[in-house]
């Protein structure tokens, strides 16, 4: 999982936390930690969130040893995400993993987190950066944690997630066919049947290979692409579709002449032989 954007956020998280806390003329030391992290709850239930972000940051800093400090650190996350800033949300929930990994509140960090990158997920024609980074976030959170309240909803997200990439890359290979660059659509087709097999776009992918095939006057593979199809989805609603393009396929076949041999060379080297046989006789 990369970290290379953690750096700059916590520049940014600081800088917030900083200059929200110039207001207070309070002197941060005179709270313990159980004064403090109540005094910053209490503003997080008031939904004063950047207020609560300065509380939960001063207990996350000067009492990181007390039983608070993974509370607080869960906190900045929950701030975060209801805030909207999604971004700051899982970089304050991946800390809480990181710096207190054997706190009860990982579970629950680990599927905001995934949560954090799946609202940042944006429509299949834009880039899929953050819907990548959710899906493994919510698979990581399944696998360790089968048996959580969140673990059905983690799963349907993913199969949510993984449709919004299937349709990604189905659209590109589309497109790929109307530009009549036929190499790249058929890399498209291929990458959503082999990666996205059990979703709707693969049946529409055999389909746009074939047809792709066919447009590049390779009926013999476009007729397997629509045999495979047609005997994986038997009971599809494009099965209808199917049939039709393998009757267009068949009579392609039959109607291009069987070329035997080596097609224009033989027939000179035959031409050549004629030739050379009337040459023969007339001697």
């Amino acid at each position: 999982m990369s970290t290379s954007w953690f750096p700059g956020l916590v520049l940014v998280a600081c800088f917030v936390a900083f200059f929200d806390g110039c207001g207070s003329s309070e002197p941060t030391v005179t709270l313990a930690a159980d004064e403090r992290f109540q005094k910053a709850k209490a503003l997080f239930d008031e939904e004063e969130y950047l207020e609560a972000i300065n509380e939960f940051t001063i207990v996350t800093l000067q009492f990181q040893g007390s039983e608070y400090a993974d509370d607080a650190q869960f906190y900045l996350g929950e701030c975060r995400f209801r805030r909207g800033e999604y971004l700051l949300a899982a970089y304050e929930y991946s800390t809480l993993k990181r710096n207190w990994p054997a706190s009860a509140l990982i579970p629950e960090a680990q599927y905001k987190l995934a949560l954090s990158y799946y609202m940042l997920s944006p429509k299949p024609s834009l880039d899929q950066q953050y819907t990548i980074r959710a899906i493994d976030e919510f698979q990581t959170f399944v696998e360790y944690y089968p048996s959580n309240e969140h673990a059905v909803e983690a799963e349907e997200k993913i199969k949510e997630l993984t449709v919004r990439l299937a349709k990604k890359q189905y659209d590109n290979a589309v497109i790929y066919q109307q530009m009549e660059a036929y190499k790249s659509a058929l890399a498209y087709y291929d990458d959503v049947i082999e990666r996205f097999h059990d979703t709707e776009y693969a049946l529409l992918a055999y389909l746009g290979k074939a047809d792709v095939l066919m447009e590049r006057k390779k009926y013999e593979e476009a007729r397997l692409v629509v045999n495979a199809f047609l005997e994986k989805f038997p009971n599809s609603v494009l099965r209808s579709r199917a049939e039709e393009l393998k009757r267009k396929i068949d009579a392609r076949i039959q109607s291009v002449p069987p070329v035997t041999g080596g097609g224009s060379g033989q027939r000179e080297r035959r031409a050549g032989e004629e030739s050379a046989s009337s040459r023969t006789g007339q001697q």
